[in-house]
C-alpha cells in the first residue's frame, strides 16, 4: 500500500512539474494535456527510480508527511526534465512553416 501512494505521489506531482514545465518556455510546450502526460510519466518512472537511489526520500511511511513531500517534488522536478526533454525533441522534428 505504501508503494501505490508514493508512486501516486510520484505522478501527481509529475503531472503538475510537466504542466508547469511546458507553461515556462513556449519552446517546449506540447499543449496542457500532452505536457501533463509527459509528466506524469516522467514522475512515475523517474521518481521510483530517484526513490531507490536515495532510499532517505521514503522515509519511515508513505503517510508521513516528509516523505509525501519528498515523493511530489521528486516526481515534479523528474515530470518537469522529461516535459522539457520531450517538448524539445518533438519541436525539432516538425517542420517550421
Amino acid at each position: 500500500m505504501d508503494q501505490l501512494i508514493s508512486l501516486a505521489m510520484n505522478l501527481i506531482g509529475g503531472a503538475a512539474g510537466g504542466g508547469m514545465a511546458g507553461r515556462a518556455s513556449p519552446s517546449i510546450d506540447m499543449g496542457g494535456v500532452v505536457n501533463a502526460v509527459a509528466g506524469a510519466v516522467g514522475g512515475g518512472v523517474l521518481g521510483q527510480v530517484l526513490q531507490a537511489a536515495l532510499p532517505v526520500l521514503q522515509g519511515g511511511s508513505a503517510t508521513d508527511l516528509t516523505a509525501l513531500a519528498g515523493n511530489l517534488v521528486g516526481g515534479g522536478a523528474s515530470g518537469a526534465i522529461v516535459t522539457a526533454l520531450v517538448g524539445l525533441v518533438l519541436n525539432r522534428l516538425r517542420p517550421s512553416n
